[in-house]
């Protein structure tokens, strides 16, 4: 009969293949958008960065799904998400538009992959103590898809990156800077996707898929600036709530 000779006590070594392996091709997205800028090939680096979202969202998915979670893929997603969501949105809006600038162009580029940074590691210290139903700042994936999104939007329409590279740079400050507030934004962890829903939602899902398709670079950018501004809004909803009841 073979024995175990892991000592008990002792952590078993390696790591789960499959939710890393989205994490690693999330990563493989985000270097993919660097080289590509680097390149100029900018609407090509803003989809990559699109990419990398999708993979992102998979991964936790899949390790939840297969019950395969783990500290080191947590870790791993973290760094995989900088590359992608701070590194890569960053140095293709630099290349693209800010390089123009000097050092301002510079410094807002760096506010959007510090902000990402600082993001991500503060929602591990908090991963176990926060409400689940919300983040806390602006999500790194959203950032960069807000920054992708105007790339995109605006590379698809020849716009002139020297003709907005204040509007470039003012959304990298904003970006930055809306990762680390306060600002309270829904997660949707809470909504059941294998639960039933009303036959209404599968209609207007279809609709926002096909809306999504007319003009992806304008719809991405609009739905996910759109998101940003809900946080501020959240917020002001909720004290302007707190103060009605702080009255009565």
């Amino acid at each position: 009969m073979e024995r175990n000779h892991t000592p008990p006590g002792k952590p078993r070594r390696g790591v789960y293949l499959l939710p890393n392996l989205f994490t690693t091709a999330a990563l493989f997205a985000g270097f993919y958008a660097i080289t590509a800028a680097f390149d100029h090939r900018f609407e090509t680096a803003a989809i990559a960065i699109f990419i990398a979202m999708v993979l992102d969202g998979l991964d936790g998915r899949v390790a939840r799904l297969t019950n395969t979670q783990s500290a080191f893929g947590a870790e791993y997603d973290s760094m995989a998400d900088m590359v992608s969501f701070g590194a890569a949105p960053a140095l293709a809006m630099y290349v693209w538009s800010l390089a123009g600038l000097g050092k301002f162009g510079w410094v807002a580029a760096f506010v959007h992959a510090a902000g990402a940074a600082l993001r991500l590691a503060r929602f591990n210290t908090q991963v176990a103590t926060a409400d689940k139903r919300y983040f806390q700042g602006l999500p790194s994936p959203s950032a960069a898809a807000i920054l992708a999104g105007f790339l995109w939007f605006s590379e698809s329409h020849g716009i002139q990156a020297e003709s907005v590279s204040y509007v470039a740079a003012g959304l990298a400050l904003a970006t930055g800077l809306l990762m680390v507030s306060n600002f309270r934004y829904y997660s949707f962890k809470d909504f059941d996707l294998r639960g039933r829903v009303p036959f209404l939602w599968a209609i207007l899902i279809m609709l926002v898929f096909a809306l999504v398709f007319t003009n992806p670079p304008l719809m991405l950018f609009v739905i996910f600036g759109g998101y940003a501004v809900s946080g501020p809004a959240l917020t002001l909803v909720r004290l302007r709530k707190m103060r009605s009841e702080r009255k009565v």
